[in-house]
């Protein structure tokens, strides 16, 4: 099966800058009142509101981003995303997706993301953060945001070289596996532990 590639849908672009717009006032809404997203959609019809983490991945998408908790996404889940014309998936949390949603995903020609990859941001603009701190240094927004896609760009290189050497090309969860353990053993024989 060939891999899907992603649509140019003019509806997908203004529907994710309703969301967005749509999570802000609901974010607002949250900080002010301390309300809940179920009260949002309560007096908002156009916005479904599932209660848990099973039926959210229900909802047709071309992109899920599993960003709550771990073990988010089991094999029921990642089936009914398939079958709803899930594209790509990008783990935003640690571990939420089973083994058996993974392989499922990867089955099926689904772009995947692993967490250690896809959710290596925040713990990147952490150390970059540390770094300024411990050179006396301000950067500004735009240097560490170049810095940051510097990052998870190089990331993504070598989880897919890594893929395309040791496995199967299109598999970013053995090659962000072996690129860490590469990046480990490395530092192990530089420091003379093996």
């Amino acid at each position: 099966m060939a891999r899907k590639s992603l649509p140019a849908r003019i509806p997908m672009a203004i529907s994710t800058i309703r969301l967005a717009s749509t999570w802000q006032r609901s974010r607002r809404s949250s900080r002010i009142r301390r309300g809940r997203i179920k009260e949002y959609a309560a007096t908002h019809p156009q916005a479904e509101y599932h209660e848990g983490c099973k039926g959210v991945w229900t909802v047709k998408c071309d992109v899920a981003l599993p960003c709550a908790t771990q073990g988010e996404i089991n094999l029921e889940s990642a089936k009914a995303l398939v079958a709803n014309g899930v594209i790509a998936v990008g783990e935003g949390a640690n571990m939420p997706s089973s083994l058996e949603a993974i392989e499922y995903f990867q089955q099926n020609k689904v772009l995947f993301a692993p967490a250690k990859a896809a959710n290596a941001g925040g713990v990147s603009v952490s150390a970059l953060e540390m770094a300024q701190n411990s050179e006396r240094l301000q950067w500004t927004f735009e240097e560490v945001d170049g810095k940051l896609k510097d990052i998870m760009a190089n990331i993504y290189q070598s989880a897919k070289a890594n893929a395309e050497k040791y496995a199967d090309p299109d598999d970013l969860v053995a090659g962000a596996n072996i690129a860490a353990f590469i990046k480990v053993a490395n530092v192990m024989i530089a420091h003379g532990l093996v």
